[in-house]
């Protein structure tokens, strides 16, 4: 089974600009995917208090799963080193879509420890300043949560009418997401996602070491 996760954080990407990479990816890659999670839980809770995300995980064991980056699993270090294990164990195959590697229990460390630590690298540079969102990136919408029917809807050819009344929304406002986020692009795979050359390398030469 091949699992989409979307968690989206204020400090790093939205959920459309997530999506957008991970079907390029899909497309790219002659991926299929057979379900979506979309993960609305607080930024703030721990893994303990994820149970919904941790019960799904451990009943799809055996899966390929995609998501952006790391930091969508968790950012806070100690959740994400447990979480990796236990995605580990349960045998996944971990497609980070950023980096354009896969982790997996055949994985060389230095692989897993190269993206925990550029994440560790980011929440500290991030502690240093006033954190913002990233440039370009969309403030969170009310309309967030429809974002898996909205695709669903586009795929299908419906209107924004259509879709406005299915969901009982403004027309308006609802176009102007749409735009905004392209999600029409998104919905078809058609975003060009970069592709790296000795992806595993590069992760591993950004691992720094205190002098």
């Amino acid at each position: 089974m091949v699992i989409t996760y979307i968690r989206p954080d204020k400090n790093f990407l939205a959920v459309h600009e997530q999506l957008q990479y991970i079907n390029a990816y899909a497309v790219a890659n002659d991926i299929t995917v057979d379900e979506e999670f979309l993960d609305h839980t607080s930024q703030h809770k721990r893994l303990g208090e994820r149970n919904e995300v941790t019960g799904y995980f451990q009943s799809h064991r055996d899966s390929i799963l995609l998501v952006y980056d790391v930091w969508v699993l968790s950012t806070n270090m100690e959740d994400l080193i447990q979480m990796v294990s236990c995605l580990m164990k349960n045998n996944y195959k971990v497609h980070f879509i950023k980096h354009s590697v896969i982790m997996s229990q055949q994985s060389s460390a230095m692989l897993i420890l190269g993206l925990m630590d550029q994440l560790r690298q980011k929440l500290q540079e991030n502690s240093t300043r006033v954190i913002g969102r990233p440039k370009g990136s969309k403030s969170s919408s009310k309309f967030d949560i429809y974002i898996s029917d909205l695709l669903q809807y586009i795929k299908e050819g419906k209107s924004v009418s259509e879709m406005a009344r299915l969901l009982s929304v403004s027309r308006s406002s609802l176009k102007d997401y749409i735009e905004s986020r392209e999600l029409k692009q998104v919905a078809f795979g058609s975003f060009q996602a970069e592709v790296s050359d000795n992806a595993e390398e590069k992760v591993i030469n950004t691992i720094v070491c205190p002098q």
